[in-house]
């Protein structure tokens, strides 16, 4: 049975991520956080990881791309969940009872627009959704709720207080399956990281190498190139239907930048 790691525990998102891309029974390493995911799989804990990138309303996870780039491990694959967030409580209580939410940033940051409506409500930032939902079911804790989905409300026997919470129902997260090798034989999707001198139009002659051999690019994010202030590095995600193609504008996007390197090649995912 594979061993797969994750950040959060028992009724977390990544749980359900989880189970839903391998769709087999797996075991899991709960993780407090991603930096201690990689620690995991550094540490045999865990075979492979299932990893948070990116969100439709919060955004990138941009701390991520620099884990997965100065890791060891590679994309493999990736899935996608539809987060419906519930506000859930110790039974018996009202929204006009509640006076903190304790929850993952991510999920705050997906709900401002409902807890606009509260504001004797205090946000209070967390490692996990599920966990919070277990500390009040464990501890019996009044006046506090959590944000989760409606499996966490299940589980530790809490009242949903409100369902769909989210600010737009088309709030799904993008989480990237990783692993020590890449054994994919086929794939038509890649994220790739690089970096760029500062001259002039660097990154729209890459754009012009993807558009010359027919490359989608999907998204574009960038971080601080740590040690040479001001400068970046860039990490792209972009999909192809010739893979000999794509290994061709890859030797070309090589060639005008610097420490170039494949975070994954992959199928896309559903």
């Amino acid at each position: 049975m594979k061993k797969i790691a994750i950040q959060g525990f028992s009724g977390s998102y990544h749980e359900i991520a989880a189970k839903q891309y391998f769709k087999s029974e797996i075991a899991l390493e709960m993780c407090d956080s991603f930096i201690n995911l990689f620690k995991s799989l550094d540490a045999g804990r865990a075979d492979m990881a299932v990893m948070a990138i990116e969100n439709t309303i919060a955004g990138p996870i941009i701390f991520n791309y620099s884990l997965l780039r100065h890791s060891n491990y590679t994309i493999v694959g990736e899935t996608f969940l539809r987060i419906e967030h519930c506000l859930m409580a110790l039974e018996g209580q009202s929204i006009e009872d509640i006076k903190e939410v304790h929850s993952h940033p991510m999920a705050l940051n997906q709900c401002v627009r409902f807890f606009s409506g509260y504001p004797h409500i205090k946000l209070v930032e967390a490692v996990d959704t599920g966990l919070m939902a277990e500390e009040i079911a464990k501890n019996k804790i009044l006046g506090r709720a959590a944000i989760a989905g409606i499996g966490a409300a299940k589980i530790f026997g809490l009242h949903i207080l409100k369902k769909n919470i989210e600010d737009s129902e088309k709030n799904f997260t993008r989480f990237l399956v990783l692993d020590k090798y890449n054994k994919n034989i086929t794939y038509n999707k890649s994220t790739i990281s690089f970096g760029l001198t500062h001259e002039i139009g660097g990154l729209h002659k890459i754009f012009s190498i993807f558009m010359d051999y027919k490359i989608n690019v999907m998204s574009l994010q960038s971080t601080p190139y740590v040690g040479n202030e001001w400068q970046y590095l860039f990490h792209v995600d972009i999909e192809y239907n010739n893979i000999e193609t794509y290994k061709k504008a890859i030797l070309e996007v090589q060639k005008a930048t610097f420490n170039f390197k494949i975070l994954g090649e992959y199928s896309k995912g559903i």
